[in-house]
C-alpha cells in the first residue's frame, strides 16, 4: 500500500509542478501578485510530496519488499542495513527520483530563503526550477518508475552491484546530485533574469551562494568518488578521465568560472553576458552528464542505464533548456550591458583571465570526452581518448590558472599595477621557486612533474596565505585579521586547499614505485625502504560475501608500522568479485597493497605501491570545500544587504 502511495504522491508532484510553473509566470508576466504568491506554496507541496514518494521507496529496500521491481533488482537480504539504503539511488530509477528530490528542495529553499528578492525575479526563479520538475518528473513516470510491481515476487533478491557496496559509494551520489541539481538554481536565476531584462549588482549577490553551494556540493561528490576509485579498484590511482568522471568535473569548472565571473557582476557591473552564459552551460552540462550516465552511449561502472530510448528522451530535455535558455540570451544580449570599465592590468581582466583558462579546459575535457562517439557515429571508426591525451591538452591551462590565481587576487579592481602586485608576492615567488629548485636537484633522473607541481602548489598556499597577510595593512594591525569577513578566510582555504590538491597529485603521479611479485607465506621483501611480510592468508565468510584477506606486516628499520589486511572478496549472489587495498596511511606517503589470485605454482600475486603525498589530494579538496562553506557563513552571500533598487512598479504590483 506504501509503495501505491508513493507512486501516486509522485504523480501528483508532477501536477503540482505543472501549476508552479504556469501560473507564478503568467502573473510575473501580467503584474498579478495573487499569481506570483502561488510559486512558493507549490514549491512547497511538491517537495513534501516527492519526499514522501522517496521515503515510500526507502521503505521498501528497508523492508527487502521483493514485490518491487526495483528492489528485487538492487537489494537482497543479507546486505547491510547501509548498503540496502544505498541501493535507492544505486540504480536508474532510484537515482532519478534522488535527483527529483533534491531538485524540490532546491525549489522549496529558494521559496523559503527567498524573501528579498523582487516578487516577479522569485516567483520566475521558481517557475522555471518547477519546469525542470515537470521535465524529469515526466521522465521518471513515463520512462523509469521507480514502483512497478511484480507479479509474482522471488524469495529473494538480485543484490547491488558490489563495487556499490562501499560507504565511499554509499554518500558519493546524494552529494554529487547536490551539486549538478543545485546548478538548476543557478540557471533558474540566470532566465528569470533574461526573462526580466534585468542582470545587475544585485542579482549577482543573489546567484552567488547558490553557485557556491553547489560547488562544495560537487567538490565533497567527486573528492569521495576519486577517493572510492583509489582504494576500492586496486589499480592505485584516483583519477582515470572516465566518461563519466569527465561528466562530473565540467560543471565542476564551469561553476567555478561562474563563481568568480559573478564576483566582478557584483562589485563592477560587468561581465553580465558572460555570467549569464556562464550559468546556463553550468547546468547544462549537468545535463549532458545526465545524458551520457542514462543514455546507454558509454560503458561504465557509473552508468546506471543502458536504454537509449531513455538517452532520447534526456537529450530532448537537454535540447529544450539548453536551446530555449541560449535563444534567449541572444534576444536579451543588449539588456545587459556593461556599466562598469577598467584598465588591463586590473582585478577584473585577471578574473577574466581566470575564466577562460576555466571555460577551455572544460571544452578540452567535453571535446575528449565525446570524441570517441562522434568519430563511431559519423566515420565509424573505434577510438580511444585515454588520459595521455588529457594529460597533456588539460594540464597547460590549468597550470596557468594556478599562475594567475595569486597574482589576481592581489590586484585591485579598476586599475592596477602587475609590478607592486608581484612586489607583494615576492616571499612566495622566491619560496615557491626554491622549492622547485631544491626537488629538482634533490631527484635525479626524473621528469619535471614532480618539482613543477609541488612548486605550483606551494606558490596557490604562500600567495593565498600573502593575500590574507596584505589585509594588515602598513601598521602590520594583527587584530584586523579578527574583522575579515568569512568570505576572505573562505578564499583562502579554498585557494589554498587547490594548492594542497595538486601538490599531491604532483607528488603520487611523479614519484610513486610500483613491485609486483608472487609471495608465499613467510616471504619477505624491500621496497623503497619499507620491508614487508606476507605472515597469514585466510578465507573468511562476510555478511553477503566470501573474502580471501591477507596479513601483511609492514616494517621500517626494524620497527613495525602496521598489519595490512588486502582482501579478494566474492559475492556469490551477483557472482562479481571485488579488490580491498590494504593502505596505510601517512602525511608523506601511502603504502598500498593488493592481493591477487593464487598462482599454480603456490603463492599469492601481490601488488604494492609506494603514493607520495596521496593524502593531499583528498586533504585538499576537503579544505577547498570547508573554504566554500567558510564563505556560505558570510552573511553577505546570504542576505544582499542593500541590493533592493527602487524601480517603477508593474501593474498590481506595489514598488518593491
Amino acid at each position: 500500500m506504501l509503495v501505491e502511495l508513493g507512486h501516486f504522491a509522485l504523480i501528483l508532484a508532477f501536477f503540482v509542478a505543472i501549476v508552479q510553473t504556469v501560473v507564478p509566470l503568467i502573473g510575473a508576466q501580467s503584474g498579478r501578485r495573487v499569481l506570483m504568491d502561488f510559486a512558493a506554496p507549490a514549491a512547497l507541496v511538491q517537495f513534501v510530496l516527492v519526499s514522501f514518494s522517496f521515503a515510500a521507496l526507502t521503505y521498501a529496500f528497508v523492508l527487502s519488499d521483493f514485490s518491487v521491481k526495483l528492489v528485487v533488482e538492487n537489494s537482497h537480504t543479507l546486505k547491510p542495513m547501509l548498503y540496502k539504503i544505498a541501493g535507492v539511488w544505486g540504480n536508474h530509477e532510484g537515482s532519478m527520483l534522488l535527483w527529483i528530490l533534491i531538485l524540490a528542495l532546491f525549489g522549496a529553499a529558494a521559496a523559503v530563503y527567498g524573501g528579498n528578492l523582487p516578487s516577479t525575479l522569485k516567483a520566475r526563479v521558481i517557475a522555471i526550477q518547477g519546469s525542470i520538475g515537470v521535465a524529469f518528473l515526466a521522465f521518471t513516470l513515463f520512462t523509469s518508475n521507480p514502483f512497478t510491481r511484480l507479479a509474482r515476487p522471488p524469495m529473494d533478491g538480485q543484490d547491488l552491484n558490489p563495487l556499490l557496496q562501499d560507504p565511499g559509494l554509499a554518500f558519493h551520489p546524494p552529494f554529487l546530485y547536490l551539486g549538478y541539481v543545485g546548478l538548476s538554481m543557478t540557471f533558474s536565476f540566470a532566465v528569470a533574469a533574461l526573462l526580466e531584462g534585468r542582470v545587475d549588482a544585485a542579482w549577482g549577490r543573489w546567484v552567488r551562494p547558490w553557485t557556491l553551494a553547489a560547488w562544495v556540493f560537487l567538490t565533497i561528490g567527486i573528492a569521495l568518488g576519486s577517493w572510492w576509485a583509489y582504494y576500492e579498484l586496486g589499480w592505485g590511482g584516483f583519477w582515470f578521465w572516465d566518461p563519466v568522471e569527465n561528466a562530473s568535473f565540467m560543471p565542476w569548472l564551469f561553476a567555478a568560472a561562474l563563481l568568480h565571473s559573478a564576483i566582478v557582476v557584483e562589485k563592477r557591473e560587468t561581465l553580465k553576458s558572460w555570467t549569464i552564459l556562464l550559468a546556463i552551460l553550468a547546468f547544462g552540462f549537468s545535463l549532458i552528464g545526465t545524458f551520457l550516465v542514462r543514455s546507454g552511449v558509454i560503458t561504465s561502472v557509473h552508468a546506471f542505464a543502458n536504454d537509449p530510448e531513455r538517452g532520447l528522451f534526456i537529450l530532448m530535455i537537454l535540447g529544450v533548456f539548453m536551446g530555449g535558455a541560449l535563444i534567449l540570451f541572444s534576444l536579451r544580449a543588449a539588456a545587459m550591458e556593461a556599466k562598469g570599465v577598467f584598465a588591463l592590468a586590473s582585478r577584473e581582466t585577471a578574473l577574466i583571465i581566470n575564466n577562460i583558462l576555466l571555460a577551455v579546459a572544460a571544452f578540452v575535457v567535453f571535446i575528449g570526452t565525446i570524441w570517441p562517439l562522434i568519430a563511431e557515429a559519423f566515420w565509424d571508426r573505434k577510438l580511444s581518448v585515454g588520459p595521455p591525451f588529457f594529460d597533456a591538452a588539460f594540464t597547460p591551462f590549468f597550470t596557468a590558472l594556478a599562475v594567475i590565481l595569486p597574482i589576481g587576487a592581489m590586484m585591485p579592481w579598476k586599475r592596477a599595477k602587475i609590478g607592486t602586485a608581484l612586489r607583494k608576492l615576492l616571499p612566495s615567488v622566491i619560496l615557491s621557486v626554491a622549492i622547485l629548485a631544491l626537488i629538482y636537484v634533490i631527484q635525479t633522473g626524473k621528469s619535471l612533474l614532480g618539482p613543477i607541481g609541488l612548486s605550483l602548489g606551494v606558490w596557490l598556499v604562500a600567495g593565498a596565505t600573502q593575500d590574507i597577510l596584505s589585509k594588515l595593512g602598513k601598521t602590520r594591525d594583527w587584530s584586523r585579521l579578527l574583522r575579515l569577513p568569512r568570505a576572505d578566510w573562505g578564499r583562502l582555504l579554498a585557494h589554498g586547499g587547490l594548492g594542497i590538491t595538486i601538490a599531491g597529485i604532483a607528488g603520487l603521479t611523479a614519484w610513486t614505485i610500483e613491485d609486483i611479485r608472487v609471495m608465499k607465506i613467510g616471504e619477505s621483501f624491500e621496497i623503497a625502504g619499507y620491508n614487508l611480510v606476507l605472515d597469514n592468508v585466510s578465507r573468511k565468510q562476510g555478511p553477503n560475501y566470501i573474502t580471501t584477506m591477507a596479513d601483511i606486516s609492514l616494517f621500517k628499520d626494524e620497527t613495525k608500522l602496521a598489519t595490512l589486511h588486502p582482501e579478494k572478496r566474492n559475492y556469490p549472489v551477483a557472482q562479481m568479485p571485488t579488490t580491498e587495498a590494504g593502505i596505510d596511511s601517512g602525511f608523506l606517503r601511502d603504502v598500498y597493497v593488493v592481493i591477487g589470485d593464487v598462482q599454480d605454482g603456490g603463492g599469492w600475486a601481490v601488488r604494492t605501491y609506494i603514493k607520495p603525498l596521496a593524502n593531499w589530494i583528498w586533504g585538499g579538496t576537503i579544505i577547498m570545500a570547508l573554504g566554500g562553506l567558510m564563505s556560505l557563513t558570510d552573511r553577505r552571500y546570504r542576505v544582499a544587504a542593500g541590493a533592493r533598487r527602487a524601480k517603477r512598479p508593474l501593474k498590481g504590483v506595489p514598488a518593491e
